[in-house]
């Protein structure tokens, strides 16, 4: 297992074309690297962050990189944080919101990228696609499987996704940023550089 092999899996990744299909054409996104200590699973990339090439260069990502108390400098660092959705490509758009991630993506990338990240002790599952590939004994739904949180913790974390949209969702359920938010940005600050440590924003 060296950093050489993991490079040339990712190069591989990052040129992957199976989804050819794509209505904006392939451009996987990720970031990894062996010595990370934090793994992000999302959902797939958004138009955005397909333009940009850059993860979670949204709204989005702004609300997460609050939640783990985290710069962008930090964030960005794949020797700290890897950044490996269910689907490394914009999936294109539905009649809300986007399309799910395809689904050859995780069952073929996964199990080639993850063994060479020996040094995660946490991995955030973002959203239903990617709690319900990874835990298998999870709820039916996504806030009983969030509240469930402790039953994995800390190896998996289950959250809803940091989309503006679910600032609704957040203000019915204070107890994520009472009780999960605080578990995660521990690890944070245990485990991972220059910690902010910002106060959670309230909301309306």
């Amino acid at each position: 297992m060296t950093t050489l092999h993991l490079s040339n899996i990712l190069d591989r990744a990052r040129r992957c074309k199976i989804c050819h299909d794509l209505p904006l054409g392939p451009r996987p996104i990720i970031q990894a690297h062996q010595q990370a200590k934090l793994l992000i699973i999302g959902q797939a990339p958004g138009i955005k962050v397909h333009q940009s090439g850059i993860p979670w260069h949204d709204a989005s990502g702004e609300r997460l990189r609050r939640w783990l108390d985290l710069d962008n400098e930090t964030f960005y660092d794949p020797t700290q944080i890897a950044i490996i959705p269910m689907g490394l490509c914009y999936p294109g758009k539905a009649k809300s919101g986007d399309l799910p991630p395809r689904k050859i993506c995780a069952p073929h990338w996964h199990p080639q990228l993850l063994p060479q990240l020996p040094n995660i002790g946490m991995t955030l599952l973002i959203g239903q696609y990617a709690q319900q590939f990874y835990l298998s004994d999870k709820p039916t739904t996504l806030t009983a499987t969030v509240a469930a949180w402790q039953q994995w913790a800390p190896r998996f974390i289950p959250l809803p996704h940091p989309s503006p949209r679910n600032s609704i969702w957040l203000k019915k359920n204070p107890w994520f940023e009472a009780d999960v938010v605080p578990y995660i940005r521990h690890y944070v600050h245990q485990h991972l550089k220059k910690p902010l440590q910002l106060p959670l924003l309230k909301h309306p």
